[in-house]
């Protein structure tokens, strides 16, 4: 079998400028992350279904297991917030 082309974006997907402005906060949250460890920043940002932006980053903790990934973050940030149902994420 050859291989399958790749879906459209289905309606109501994310374009152009607003994807754009999820990587931008996704940088900016990169600022943010506490990362004494490994000293590797990362920011994300994640859109919810009704158009909100919620940012994260990565906390690290002298314990390994109670360090927190910038995604995680981000989603905790959301549903935290009431929001459960997202369009996209970006990581940087």
């Amino acid at each position: 079998g050859g291989q399958r082309p790749a879906p459209s974006a289905p309606p109501g997907q994310p374009q152009g400028e607003s994807l754009q402005l999820l990587l931008r906060r996704s940088q900016e949250a990169k600022n943010c992350a506490y990362c004494p460890y490994s000293r590797f920043p990362v920011g994300a940002a994640l859109l919810t279904a009704s158009g909100e932006i919620f940012s994260g980053c990565n906390v690290e903790n002298a314990c390994y297991s109670l360090g927190v990934c910038a995604e995680r973050t981000a989603i905790q940030k959301a549903i935290s917030e009431g929001h459960t149902s997202f369009k996209a994420m970006a990581i940087a």
